[in-house]
C-alpha cells in the first residue's frame, strides 16, 4: 500500500475581527485571524425553529499573504483560505500543556467583488464596475462596437 499524505484545507467564510500584522523578532511578517463558517445544517430548538451554527476557525498567513490579508480585508470580509491543518503546543504560564489548531495559509484569495465588499483597501466601491461592458480601461479612444460577419444560411455550416 502506498505511503499517502495529504494535508490540504480550502474554506471560505468571513472574517471575525480586523486582522492586525505583526512581525517576528528577525522581521517576518505574520498575520492571526479567526474565520466564521456557516454550517450547512442548522440545529433545532425547542420550538422546532431553524438554528443557525458557524464554526470558527483560527487562520495563520506568512510574509505576502499576511501582508496581503492586513492590506485588503476587514471584520465581515469573505474570505476564501487554502492551506495545511497544523497543530502546535506550548505550556502555559501555570505549567499546563495547551494545544492549538490552526490552518496555515498558503493561497488567500477574494470572494466578494469590491462593490459587494465595499471596496478593497482605501477604493471606494463605485470606481469598480465588474459587469461594465465599455471600452477597455487602456483603450485611449471612445468604446467600438464588435463586428460580427452575417451568415446567410446555415447551409454550410459542418454538423
Amino acid at each position: 500500500m502506498a505511503n499517502l499524505n495529504l494535508n490540504k484545507a480550502i474554506l471560505a467564510g468571513r472574517m471575525v475581527a480586523d486582522p492586525e500584522l505583526k512581525q517576528t523578532q528577525s522581521g517576518v511578517p505574520v498575520v492571526s485571524f479567526r474565520i466564521a463558517i456557516n454550517r450547512r445544517f442548522q440545529s433545532k430548538t425547542a420550538d422546532g425553529q431553524g438554528q443557525p451554527q458557524a464554526d470558527f476557525l483560527d487562520i495563520v498567513a506568512w510574509r505576502q499573504q499576511a501582508e496581503f490579508v492586513s492590506r485588503y480585508f476587514r471584520k465581515g470580509s469573505s474570505i476564501c483560505v487554502i492551506g495545511s491543518i497544523q497543530t502546535r503546543t506550548w505550556t502555559d504560564q501555570q505549567g499546563q500543556k495547551r494545544y492549538a489548531t490552526e490552518i496555515v495559509a498558503d493561497e488567500i484569495n477574494f470572494v466578494d467583488s469590491k462593490s459587494e465588499g465595499g471596496g478593497y483597501g482605501n477604493a471606494p466601491a463605485s470606481q469598480y464596475t465588474p459587469d461594465s461592458y465599455g471600452a477597455p480601461a487602456y483603450s485611449s479612444g471612445a468604446a467600438t462596437t464588435p463586428k460580427f460577419e452575417e451568415i446567410s444560411g446555415d447551409d454550410d455550416l459542418p454538423f
